[in-house]
Order: structure tokens, then sequence, then C-alpha cells
């Protein structure tokens, strides 16, 4: 399964949690914020513990059907 992930810049801080557990996916951008820099850059299980570290719940993840998988 291959999730679509979508990053809420509002919530985002850049506290970089998600950049430690999946460096090949996500980055901190200019503005400090994260971006998705590589969906298909980890697992699954890789993004999904990315998502889950991010202690603001900014990184929503979402199946191939858009079903949301997290938070």
């Amino acid at each position: 399964m291959s999730y679509r992930i979508v990053v809420d810049r509002n919530k985002c801080q850049g506290i970089g949690a998600c950049v430690g557990a999946a460096p090949d996916v996500f980055e901190i951008d200019s503005e400090g914020k994260s971006t998705v820099v590589n969906p298909e850059g980890a697992d699954d299980e890789t993004i999904l513990t990315a998502a889950e570290a991010c202690p603001l719940e900014a990184i929503t993840l979402y199946d191939e059907e858009g079903e949301q998988i997290y938070p």
C-alpha cells in the first residue's frame, strides 16, 4: 500500500521528528516546516512511524482508497 501523505503546515512547528524517523520522505523547508520530498522514500511502516512521531499530529496519512489511516 502507498500512503498519500499530507502535512498540515498550520500545525507543523518544524520539530523534525518526522525527518528523524523517515529522512528520505520528509525534510524541513526554508520556512521551518516539514514537507514531503519523496512519498515513496520509505516503506509504509516507517512512514506511519514518522507520522506518529509528530507530537502535533500535523501529518495525516490516507490509503489508496482515500480513507484516513492516521491520525
